[in-house]
């Protein structure tokens, strides 16, 4: 895929038009069937391979001499990219010129992705002969496919393109196939042009994996970019493909925090996106983000996005400036993060804790850790400028930790656990999932300094002792819900199934608080998985128990690529270096990994204040920096 393209076929390669198969532009099923025959049979598949988030090549292999032996003797390579164009490539090995009829199959419905997903999908169009291919049409618009070079013949009923190749003695031939909607040209993916903006990251490391995994997630990235259709400078992250290929507020933002050391230009199109929908005026949600209802598991109702967006935006903000964001870009943002801020103190009222946005709903134990983080920055944030209203966020934060403390805590003879919410009338929600994983992610201050979270050294402790328990480490990340609890179910999404994004923050708290060996245990289980997905992490997979020679299960529902899970590939190498800039005050500091679970790694091509950076550490855990930008002091 490269956004707006996106293609879905089986490994054999052919687009049957069955089940979500075909091409798709902008959410629009443009071809759903691409048959290819050679000499009336189809080719026998013996490989896919993803070249690129964006193409992919499929082998397969046929004897067309006759009374050759077991041996093909020719080739057929098609190698297919997520703009519409395909090429059909014939290599023979027969030793006398083979002559090779060479049929494509094609159809399409013009349906929506929802369509086709929930079964909705009409019949295939008619179709009609169009220039050197196939047109089809319906109310909602058109989409061709052109050949090059021409077929010897098409026939418009069977939906069919034909030639007649010779193919000398180790000859080859290629046929080029391009899929065009409403008769556009090539649509190019904005990832993939000089508008990208990532940085060329790169890695070298002990840990093979290591590089292919961040090469794919970058690639990944790009794929999944759209730019704002009225102000296309703009770019953000669509949430994943193929069911969310459009723009959901709270992983767009949380995907551009995780990518801060691969520059801040994907945090500020994220950042002026959203302050465009920003809701105004009077009323309780003046100063929301947007965003929908969110699946919370069996023991919660749904959650709103919109609440977690709104706390994301300030702490991006707050991040982005200590990675580098221009002061003008900051200044120009710092509006609508206020308006974020002032919407939260409304919505906290008098109480201690941030309601859930249903009325009579509990209260969240990972909303108060968001809005604990975006209280802190912010207010951080409103200082550098000048800006009132930092003490009074700061006094709240003071307020909601020790209400915390005392409220969301259940004492069990283990030593207790951060209950999963508090219902209005005090009574504990005392399950425990990956949600807990928020209260370790308290945010970048200056110099170097973490924020501080809601529970207290102790008890941070013994969160760390149980999400590194067999129970939450799945041995392939972090279970979304704990194998004890009564609701546990290993594809459940948030009762059981492995997320990657809370898994990556998990690992990074974790060893932020200094509980290495927790967070190395997460660390490997996750690039384990990585490996055996091909580098490409999905958002979510069971949470089955990992034995000797398993593989981790995918999950039917998941969305791969996903915009968190590329992210949280980036986020968990770069934590091994710990890197902590403060850009305004010009320096940067490096809590590295001290067990080095990696063996020795080095990060180049990363970004702070827009200037390369590079680091390196070693398998004995210490980090020097190799590249930096002029100016940039190392801090303490």
């Amino acid at each position: 895929m490269a956004l707006p393209g996106l293609v879905i076929s089986t490994e054999e390669g052919q687009l049957t038009g069955r089940g979500l198969e075909g091409f798709y532009m902008a959410g629009r099923r443009v071809l759903s069937r691409c048959q290819v025959r050679v000499a009336g049979r189809e080719p026998l598949a013996v490989q896919a391979r993803m070249l690129a988030a964006d193409r992919v090549r499929f082998v397969g292999t046929l004897r067309a001499a006759p009374d050759t032996g077991p041996d093909p003797d020719v080739l057929v390579e098609r190698t297919r990219h997520a703009d519409g164009t395909e090429l059909i490539t014939l290599r023979s090995s027969a030793p006398r010129a083979l002559r090779l009829p060479v049929e494509v199959a094609l159809g399409t419905d013009l349906a929506e992705l929802g369509d086709v997903a929930s079964g909705r999908a009409g019949p295939e169009l008619p179709a009609t002969v169009h220039a050197a291919g196939l047109r089809w049409s319906c109310p909602a618009g058109y989409a061709t496919v052109t050949a090059d070079p021409p077929p010897t013949d098409a026939l418009a009923s069977a939906g069919l393109l034909r030639w007649e190749l010779e193919l000398p003695p180790g000859g080859t031939r290629t046929l080029e196939l391009r899929v065009r909607p409403d008769g556009q040209g090539p649509i190019r993916a904005v990832g993939l042009g000089a508008a990208s903006p990532f940085a060329e990251a790169r890695v070298l490391s002990d840990e093979p994996g290591a590089k292919a995994l961040l090469r794919t997630c970058v690639e990944d990235l790009r794929a999944l970019l759209l730019r704002d259709p009225r102000h296309p400078a703009d770019t953000h992250l669509a949430a994943g493909a193929p069911w969310r290929c459009g723009l959901a507020p709270a992983e767009a933002l949380a995907a551009a925090r995780m990518t801060l050391p691969l520059g801040t230009r994907l945090a500020a199109g994220t950042l002026r996106t959203l302050a465009r929908t920003q809701l105004a005026g009077p009323g309780p949600r003046s100063g929301l983000i947007p965003g929908p209802l969110r699946d919370s598991g069996p023991h919660l109702p749904p959650g709103c996005t919109a609440t977690e967006a709104t706390l994301l935006f300030p702490v991006l903000l707050a991040e982005a400036r200590r990675w580098g964001l221009a002061e003008r870009e900051v200044e120009e943002l710092l509006p609508a993060a206020e308006r974020c801020l002032v919407w939260l103190r409304t919505a906290v009222g008098d109480g201690a804790y941030l309601p859930d946005p249903q009325p009579g709903g509990p209260f969240r134990c990972e909303t108060q850790a968001h809005a604990h983080r975006a209280a802190l920055l912010g207010a951080d944030l409103l200082d550098a400028y000048g800006r009132s209203g930092g003490n009074g966020l700061r006094q709240w934060a003071q307020a909601l930790r020790t209400a915390f403390r005392d409220d969301f805590w259940t004492e069990d003879t283990s030593g207790g656990r951060p209950a999963a919410a508090l219902t209005p009338d005090g009574r504990l929600v005392p399950q425990l999932g990956s949600s807990t994983c928020h209260l370790l992610d308290t945010g970048l201050l200056g110099s170097g300094e973490l924020a501080p979270g809601l529970l207290d050294k102790a008890r941070t402790e013994q969160l760390a002792r149980l999400l590194g328990d067999p129970a939450m480490d799945s041995g392939w990340g972090l279970r979304s819900l704990g194998t004890k609890e009564t609701a546990y179910n290993p594809f459940g999404h948030r009762s059981g199934a492995v997320r990657v994004q809370e898994t990556a923050i998990a690992v990074t708290g974790l060893a932020a608080a200094g509980h290495e060996e927790e967070a190395c245990a997460l660390l490997r289980g996750v690039l384990a998985a990585a490996d055996s997905f091909g580098s490409r992490l999905p958002e979510m997979y069971a949470g089955e128990q990992r034995t000797p020679g398993s593989a981790p299960l995918p999950h039917p529902a998941a969305s791969r690529p996903a915009a968190t899970s590329a992210a949280a590939g980036v986020l968990l190498l770069a934590s091994l270096a710990g890197i902590r800039p403060d850009a305004p005050a010009g320096t940067v500091t490096l809590r590295p990994f001290r067990t080095a679970p990696l063996g020795e790694i080095a990060l180049t091509g990363l970004r702070i204040s827009g200037a390369p950076f590079s680091v390196r550490v070693s398998r004995l855990g210490l980090a020097t920096v190799e590249e930096a930008g002029e100016g940039l002091q190392l801090g303490m």
